[in-house]
């Protein structure tokens, strides 16, 4: 098991295939003009990513955690990747679904890929969160097949998933934003996350 302060990850999951955690870390949120602990991240990948990556064999895990070559690499492999995060400090579900929607609108923004199937694509994941308060140890999925550019987006109150209610992001630039935002190197939401990502993927590519 991994352990981000008291929130354990097991090593491997099982989706529509075994994946294994490849990096962890922490998000942080501002309340009352001060920085909290908000999630514990566990990031989990097909181990056949390294097949997609060995131009970067023989790069230390601070080398590659600068570089964000790797991490456009990781995003866009035909592999598949999965996100689990427990939410440590609780907040206001529409509280993390502006800072979602508003972090992806400005990446597709920035793309110039933004039009009206992206900004429904928008207002479908704002209406999601609203009303489901995120308390201590309820839990946030992001599931991105390989064989798909559909996401899914999970979220259960209890932690696991006998309550686990989703929905499916349709756009295909939304989903890629949203894997950005969390895997996107030097850009993620989450840098203590993308060293771990970028320590793991040293260690596999240098057997």
């Amino acid at each position: 098991m991994a352990m981000v302060g008291d929130v354990s990850f097991p090593p491997h999951i099982t989706t529509t295939k075994p994946l294994s955690l490849v990096g962890h870390g922490i998000t942080e949120v501002e309340l009352h003009s001060q920085r909290h602990k908000f999630t514990a991240v566990g990031v989990y990948i097909d181990p056949k990513i390294i097949t997609h990556l060995q131009q970067w064999k023989g790069k230390s895990g601070m080398e590659l955690a600068e570089d964000n070559a790797i991490f456009d690499r990781v995003i866009s492999a035909p592999v598949d990747k999965y996100l689990r995060i427990v939410v440590t400090k609780e907040i206001k579900g529409i509280q993390y679904g502006v800072e979602l929607v508003r972090a992806v609108k400005d990446k597709v923004v920035a793309e110039h890929k933004y039009g009206d199937e992206e900004d429904m694509a928008l207002v479908e994941i704002m209406e999601f969160f609203p009303f489901r308060p995120l308390n201590k140890d309820s839990v946030l999925t992001f599931s991105f097949l390989a064989t798909s550019n559909i996401a899914e987006i999970g979220f259960s109150s209890q932690g696991y998933g006998d309550d686990m209610t989703t929905m499916k992001v349709l756009n295909r630039n939304v989903v890629e934003a949203m894997k950005k935002w969390y895997l996107g190197g030097t850009k993620a939401y989450s840098p203590s996350t993308i060293l771990s990502l970028a320590n793991t993927l040293a260690s596999e590519l240098s057997k």
